[in-house]
């Protein structure tokens, strides 16, 4: 019996709080300086109604490649034109008192922003295309040190 209250502990696990998650980050733009953005719902998990680029979790044996190309078609319904990894950052925060440690690998895609539709209408208000000097509030939390590295390493959207 205490086999399986040991198993059912590990399948209540969370992904960045009981050990380190990976996440896929993407800034999806149009290639003519608008980045594509989404308010979060009230359902997400964390930084809801805040505006934010787009990210999923890994699946187990996915490359990043693959894993943001799903979500990317998950949550936009685009099949990305051309995607470019930036770099792999940590990502340590707290998140409703509990701190967390995200991997976080991130990439700059370029869509057809006239084939881009929501896909998560239950973690996503709206969707809305923005120039990058006229972003809209409240970010998500992890956003502006994001773009802060595409600057840094000379990457325009």
């Amino acid at each position: 019996m205490k086999m399986v209250k040991s198993m059912k502990k590990s399948f209540d696990l969370q992904k960045g709080v009981d050990f380190i998650g990976v996440t896929c980050v993407f800034f999806c733009h149009d290639g003519k300086g608008n980045l594509l953005m989404h308010k979060r719902s009230h359902k997400c998990r964390d930084e809801q109604r805040k505006w934010d680029t787009g990210c999923g979790s890994m699946e187990f044996g996915e490359t990043f490649e693959q894993a943001v190309k799903r979500e990317i078609k998950e949550e936009y319904c685009v099949i990305p034109k051309n995607l470019k990894q930036i770099g792999v950052f940590n990502v340590l925060r707290m998140n409703k008192g509990a701190k967390t440690h995200w991997i976080k690998v991130l990439f700059v895609v370029l869509v057809d922003p006239m084939k881009v539709k929501i896909g998560e209408p239950e973690k996503m208000e709206k969707i809305q295309w923005f120039p990058v000097t006229g972003l809209p509030k409240p970010l998500h939390s992890q956003l502006r040190k994001d773009l802060g590295r595409l600057a840094t390493l000379g990457i325009k959207i």
